[in-house]
């Protein structure tokens, strides 16, 4: 399994499959090693390149996953194409199913309170050998060292964080400098997903690269956000301008 990283727009993410991507984690989970993982899309990447500190935070990630469609056509426009879209959401819900097989303990952090205990009832039900050793909602202050010593006292195997980008990942930081194992990934909306709280986009607006287009349709508010896209497209362009 090569994984040679692709470089876009200053943020190095790896070049693997799902199923190679999912491999190499529960590797390093069997073996105990601190793992930091970004499922990043474009808006992530034009923050990243805004704010320097939050760049230098992306730089400390063991993997970052091309969660974007717009990624994936943004490597292939600078000549480095991805291999694969790795949507957080699915790496998310194929790290259980590996979980409930090993019997890994897991700790959920973020979304309201009713929707992340939705999510711990229903992953007891989907995933019944799963050792849940906590959960909090996502409504906290990032300084509140409470919250970050409850999760370090719990030792999960497995930490998914969905506080939002930056947030989420300014926080998996400050918690693996001081874990001793665990993977920890952010995952956004992951929680709302999973419980049906946001609805996901149907199979076929997914496979056809369209998830984007229905999120807006069903919130139009997230259409400031969604002008990132072309931003980031514009971005891309100029930067293939200045590396030819």
């Amino acid at each position: 399994m090569t994984n040679k990283k692709i470089n876009v727009l200053n943020v190095r993410f790896d070049n693997l499959t799902k199923k190679e991507m999912l491999s190499a984690l529960i590797d390093r989970v069997n073996k105990k090693e601190k793992t930091f993982v970004v499922t990043a899309n474009p808006e992530i990447v034009m923050h990243a390149n805004a704010d320097k500190h939050y760049m230098a935070i992306l730089k400390q990630a063991d993997y970052i996953t091309a969660d974007g469609i717009g990624i994936v056509k943004g490597a292939r426009m600078l000549g480095t194409p991805i291999v694969e879209r790795v949507a957080g959401y699915d790496l998310m819900l194929e790290l259980l199913k590996e979980a409930d097989l090993d019997q890994k303990s897991v700790y959920l952090l973020g979304a309201k309170q009713t929707t992340i205990e939705k999510a711990v009832k229903k992953l007891k039900k989907d995933y019944p050998q799963i050792n849940i050793v906590g959960y909090h909602n996502g409504y906290f202050d990032l300084a509140d060292e409470s919250i970050l010593s409850e999760v370090l006292a719990a030792e999960p195997d497995l930490l998914f964080v969905g506080l939002g980008f930056s947030r989420q990942e300014k926080w998996i930081l400050r918690y693996l400098e001081r874990a001793d194992k665990g993977l920890a990934m952010g995952v956004g909306g992951a929680f709302d997903a999973y419980t049906g709280t946001v609805k996901r986009a149907p199979a076929i607006f997914i496979k056809m690269n369209l998830e984007w287009f229905y999120r807006l349709i069903k919130q139009p508010s997230r259409f400031k956000r969604m002008l990132v896209l072309p931003k980031f497209l514009v971005a891309v362009k100029k930067e293939k301008k200045n590396v030819s």
